[in-house]
């Protein structure tokens, strides 16, 4: 079968790889629709840190159980559509011991630093799959995404009386739009790019701002009756965006930074203690794919609009390098391995 694989920096190639065979107390997947995701775009721009290589890439899964191993509980079945949870943890280090797997100091998410999805079978334990008998494969496929941002809200602890602004609007950023909005909150939503943020409203936020447009300070202070934001969620990874939520969330606020940062950010740390701001990392997801999956079937979510291209698995190298070349309004790359 074929698989693609991110040799280097900058560097695919679509290699044929064997067809597993599940193991005991797993679960035989045939993909259908598996996402590039940004970490997959900085990864071939050379701009992701954990990023191994060569590996086969693809973390986010639409698919199918076709076949079951040994010892796999009769609530898991031949036929049924599922996503992935797509991080392996080593339940020995301090944040495991915690309880806390997403931020495993060993961790290997599937595509970098493992073999990943992008590929027509892949065998996993059983306990990685979470099924839906309404979603598509598609939508099942934009689920894992959409879990890192509800994480995000969830590490902020936000509520129905909180202004959120998020900085952001891509797959990961309108997850976590779509889960403040889902609790009840004002959203303001923050991007350079006009066409995410008509999706942005889609969802339901209250406030867009394009601060190429207009003045992104004072247009907070407008619509936050002069307080700032209660929550600022970072979904960008830029110095000047990371910077931006330290001096633009109200004071007592909370700073919660998903994006890894392109470059190391110069702040001015008086502003941790004149505000008492709580700044806070957002890794991966942990109990949130049950609560997506939920939403989504729901419909609540813009499915078609957020996904820019699908492809095939022979189109997939052409895609991720244009994608390079010309990020301008793309949200979310497919591969449709039915296509």
């Amino acid at each position: 079968m074929k698989a693609l694989v991110l040799t280097d920096i900058g560097k695919t190639e679509l290699r044929e790889v064997a067809k597993p065979s599940p193991n005991a107390g797993q679960v035989l997947l045939k993909v259908g629709m598996v996402g590039f995701c940004g970490g997959d775009l900085n990864s071939y721009r050379g701009l992701f840190p954990l990023q191994e290589y060569p590996n086969i890439l693809g973390h986010e899964v639409g698919g199918t159980i076709e076949e079951l191993g040994d010892d796999v509980p009769e609530s898991i079945k031949v036929g049924m559509k599922v996503t992935v949870y797509p991080y392996l943890n080593c339940e020995k280090c301090i944040a495991c011991r915690k309880g806390a797997r997403n931020a495993c100091k060993e961790n290997k998410t599937m595509g970098v630093r493992r073999p990943g999805a992008m590929c027509r079978y892949i065998a996993l334990p059983w306990q990685d799959v979470f099924p839906s008998e309404k979603l598509s494969l598609r939508e099942l496929a934009l689920a894992e995404p959409l879990t890192v941002g509800f994480h995000s809200v969830n590490r902020a602890k936000v509520t129905a009386q909180d202004r959120v602004a998020v900085i952001g609007c891509g797959i990961v950023g309108l997850g976590a739009i779509a889960s403040a909005v889902n609790i009840g909150a004002e959203v303001i939503a923050i991007d350079l790019d006009d066409a995410k943020l008509e999706i942005a409203k889609k969802i339901g936020v209250s406030h867009t701002i394009n601060p190429k447009k207009v003045d992104l300070h004072q247009t907070l202070q407008e619509v936050t009756t002069n307080d700032g934001p209660d929550v600022i969620i970072e979904a960008v990874g830029s110095p000047i965006t990371y910077r931006q939520a330290v001096e633009e969330v109200a004071f007592t606020g909370r700073v919660v930074c998903i994006g890894y940062a392109k470059a190391p950010v110069e702040f001015n740390t008086s502003l941790f203690v004149q505000k008492e701001i709580e700044i806070l990392g957002s890794r991966n997801c942990t109990t949130e794919f049950p609560e997506v999956i939920n939403y989504l079937e729901q419909g609540k979510f813009p499915v078609d609009e957020v996904i820019s291209k699908v492809v095939t698995i022979d189109e997939s190298e052409k895609a991720l390098a244009d994608w390079a070349q010309d990020q301008q309004g793309i949200i979310k790359i497919m591969i449709d391995f039915d296509k």
